[in-house]
C-alpha cells in the first residue's frame, strides 16, 4: 500500500464531501446505505473496533484496516474510523489500498 498516496486521496474525498469521520457520522452513512468502504485506524481498539465491524457485517459494507495514524495524518484529525461514500472515490481508495488488506467484517474474528 502507497500510503502518502493513500494519504492524499482520502484528503481529496474529504474535501469533496464524500468522507464521514467519527463513528456516529459513519454510522449514519452505513444505516443509510450509501458507505462504500469504512476505513478503520490500526490504532483503534475496543468497543469502537468491535461496533464498526459488527455493523458493517449487517449491512454487507467492505472494511479496510488501515496502518495506524494513517487516517490522523491525512484529514488533520484524531478520528480512528472513516467512511467513504459509494462512488468512485472508493474504488480508488480500494485499488490504492490493497487488496489483500481489505475483508468483510465477519471475517475480521
Amino acid at each position: 500500500m502507497n500510503e502518502q498516496k493513500l494519504a492524499g486521496m482520502l484528503g481529496l474525498t474529504i474535501r469533496a464531501g464524500q468522507a464521514s469521520a467519527g463513528m456516529d457520522a459513519c454510522r449514519i452513512l452505513i444505516r443509510s446505505g450509501n458507505c462504500g468502504v469504512l476505513l478503520i485506524d490500526g490504532e483503534t481498539r475496543g468497543n469502537t473496533r468491535k461496533k464498526s465491524e459488527d455493523l458493517c457485517r449487517q449491512t454487507g459494507t467492505p472494511v479496510v484496516i488501515l496502518p495506524p495514524g494513517t487516517i490522523e495524518r491525512a484529514t488533520g484529525k484524531d478520528n480512528r474510523v472513516l467512511a467513504i461514500r459509494k462512488g468512485s472515490f472508493t474504488e480508488q481508495i480500494l485499488q490504492i489500498a490493497d487488496i489483500q488488506q481489505i475483508h468483510q467484517a465477519d471475517k475480521a474474528r
